[in-house]
C-alpha cells in the first residue's frame, strides 16, 4: 500500500537532467520517445500561441533546466536578457531524436524539430548569439545526439572500400534533419565569437573521433558536410591538430591493413590537400612519416579509383614543397605497382606523369633505372590503354628532357621493348607510336639507336643458341632412355604415339 502511494507522488527532476547542459548523455524518457510532445502539442501549439506552448514544455524540460522560458516561443517575443536562456531551451528541444524509417510517424513533431533548428541556425547567423560556456554546452550536445550514430551494416555485395564509382548513393532518409544541425555546427565553429580555449572543453578527443566515425557514412551530402567541418575544426582548434593528423593516420591505416571498406576516404584525403599546403619548411619527420605510412600505401586497395585524384594532390604536394621527396614516392608507387590489374596500371602511369612533372633531374638520376624497367614492361603489355598510356608518357615536355638528358641509361632499357611492339603488337595505335618514338630516338642520337639494336641482335641471337643447345640436350636425353633397357621399377619416359613412331 506504501509503495503504491508514493508510485502516485510526483518525481523530483533527476540529476541527469539537471546536469543537462553539462553534457549529459539524454534528456528525459519522454522527451527521447517524443511522448512528451505528442501528448502536449495541438494545431494552436504548433501554430505558435503562447497558452499551448506554456502547457507543452513542462512536459518535455523539467523546470530546472531554464526557469521560465519555454522552447516555442519565438526570438523576437522574448527581452534580449532571456534570449540566451531561450536558445538554451530550444537546444534541448531539438534533443529528441525521432525515427524516419516511418515518414508517417510524428509528423507534427518532426516538423516542430525541423522549424526549431531553422530558428536556432537564424539565431547564430544574425550575430546576437553570444557562445558562453552554457550555451557552448548545449550546441555540443545537441549535436552528438543528432549526428554521432552507429551505422547499419553495409549491404553492398562488392569488395571494394566504399562506394563504387558505378553505385547509386545512398541517401539518409533523416537528412531534412541532419542537414540542419550541420549548418548550425559550421556556423557555430567558424563563428568569430566563439572561444576555442573555451570551447576546446566541449570540441574534444571524443567529439573528433566520433566525427571522423560519420565519415564511412554511405550519404555523400553528410561526407561533404564533414569535410567543411574537420577542416574548420582543423583551423579553429590549434591544439587539437596533432590529434586529428594521428586519428586520421589510423583511419587510413585501418582502411589498408584490415577492412579495405571505407566511404568517406576522398572527403579525408581532400581535407589533408589543404593541410599539407599549409605546412612550414622544412617539412617535419611527422610530415614526412605520413606520407610514407599513411598515403602511399593507400595505393594497394582495389579502390584506388574513387580516390586516386585527391591522393595524387597530396602526394604532388609534398613533392612540390621538397623535391628531394620524389624519388622515395616513385620507389614507393613501384612496390606497389599493378601486376594482373590492367586499369590500375592505367591510374598509376597517370600518376607517375604527375610526379614526374615535379622531379628534378638529381632525383629522377636515383630511381630511372628501376622506374624505366618497370614502364618497358607497360609498354609491352597486351592491354592497349596501358602501352599507350606508357607511351603518351614521351608527350610531356618536362619528362621528355630528362629522359633525352639520360638517353646513355634509359634508351638501352626500353628498347627491346619498342622492337617487340613493332613486331608483333596487334593494336594498331600503339603500333605508331611505337614507330614514331623510335623515329624521334633515332633522330635524337642515331649512333646510339644502332648501338642497342646491334646489342638486341646479339641477345637475341645468345637466346636462340641457348634455346637450340637445350633442345639438343633433351633429344639426347630422349634417346638414351628409350636405348636403355626396362627393369624392375626404373622410371620410363612415355613419349606420344606419333613421335615414336617417326
Amino acid at each position: 500500500m506504501l509503495k503504491q502511494i508514493l508510485s502516485k507522488l510526483p518525481r523530483k527532476s533527476s540529476k541527469s537532467n539537471s546536469g543537462d547542459l553539462n553534457g549529459s548523455n539524454s534528456i528525459s524518457s519522454n522527451a527521447v520517445s517524443g511522448n512528451g510532445i505528442q501528448r502536449s502539442l495541438s494545431g494552436n501549439a504548433v501554430s505558435g500561441r503562447s497558452n499551448s506552448v506554456k502547457r507543452m514544455s513542462s512536459a518535455v524540460f523539467p523546470s530546472s533546466v531554464v526557469a521560465g522560458i519555454e522552447p516555442l516561443l519565438s526570438f523576437k517575443d522574448v527581452p534580449n536578457p532571456e534570449r540566451q536562456n531561450l536558445f538554451i531551451s530550444k537546444l534541448n528541444l531539438c534533443c529528441v531524436v525521432f525515427d524516419f524509417n516511418d515518414p508517417n510517424k510524428n509528423v507534427t513533431e518532426k516538423d516542430l524539430k525541423r522549424q526549431t533548428l531553422i530558428e536556432l541556425v537564424d539565431y547564430i547567423s544574425s550575430g546576437s548569439a553570444k557562445f558562453t560556456e552554457p550555451v557552448i554546452a548545449g550546441i555540443c550536445k545537441m549535436s552528438a545526439v543528432n549526428l554521432f550514430r552507429v551505422f547499419p551494416p553495409n549491404y553492398r555485395s562488392n569488395s571494394s572500400g566504399g562506394e563504387g564509382e558505378d553505385d547509386e548513393p545512398m541517401f539518409d532518409p533523416a537528412w531534412t534533419h541532419l542537414q540542419i544541425v550541420y549548418d548550425l555546427l559550421v556556423r557555430f565553429i567558424t563563428s568569430s565569437s566563439l572561444d576555442a580555449k573555451v570551447a576546446k572543453k566541449y570540441v574534444d578527443h571524443s567529439f573528433i573521433l566520433k566525427l571522423l566515425e560519420l565519415f564511412d557514412s554511405e550519404d555523400p551530402r553528410e561526407r561533404d558536410c564533414l569535410k567543411t567541418i574537420l577542416h574548420r575544426v582543423y583551423g579553429k582548434f590549434m591544439v587539437h591538430r596533432p590529434f586529428i593528423r594521428k586519428a586520421v593516420s589510423n583511419v587510413f591505416y585501418r582502411f589498408v591493413s584490415e577492412t579495405e571498406r571505407h566511404n568517406g576516404i576522398a572527403e579525408l584525403l581532400e581535407i589533408f590537400g589543404s593541410i599539407i599546403s599549409g605546412f612550414a619548411l622544412p617539412l617535419k619527420e611527422e610530415h614526412k612519416m605520413f606520407l610514407w605510412r599513411a598515403l602511399i600505401p593507400l595505393h594497394k586497395p582495389k579502390s584506388l579509383g574513387i580516390y586516386l585524384q585527391q591522393l595524387s594532390y597530396c602526394i604532388t604536394q609534398f613533392v612540390e614543397k621538397e623535391p628531394k621527396l620524389a624519388s622515395s614516392v616513385i620507389r614507393g608507387l613501384l612496390k606497389y605497382w599493378p601486376v594482373t590489374n590492367s586499369q590500375k596500371e592505367v591510374m598509376f602511369l597517370g600518376e607517375l606523369e604527375e610526379i614526374l612533372e615535379g622531379t628534378n633531374m638529381v632525383e629522377f638520376q636515383k630511381i630511372m633505372v628501376p622506374l624505366f624497367q618497370r614502364i618497358a614492361c607497360s609498354l609491352n603489355s597486351s592491354h592497349f590503354q596501358v602501352a599507350e598510356r606508357a607511351l603518351f608518357l614521351w608527350n610531356n615536355d618536362h619528362i621528355a628532357n630528362l629522359i633525352a638528358h639520360n638517353r646513355q641509361v634509359i634508351l638501352p632499357l626500353i628498347f627491346p621493348a619498342l622492337e617487340r611492339n613493332i613486331r608483333d603488337h596487334w593494336n594498331q595505335a600503339v603500333l605508331n607510336l611505337t614507330v614514331n618514338m623510335k623515329k624521334m630516338f633515332t633522330e635524337m642520337d642515331n649512333d646510339l639507336v644502332m648501338s642497342c639494336r646491334d646489342k638486341l641482335e646479339e641477345d637475341e641471337a645468345k637466346l636462340m643458341s641457348a634455346a637450340e643447345k637445350r633442345k639438343v640436350t633433351w633429344e639426347r636425353l630422349e634417346s638414351a632412355a628409350l636405348a636403355q633397357p626396362v627393369t624392375g621399377k626404373t622410371a620410363v619416359l612415355l613419349m606420344p604415339a606419333a613421335t615414336i613412331g617417326s
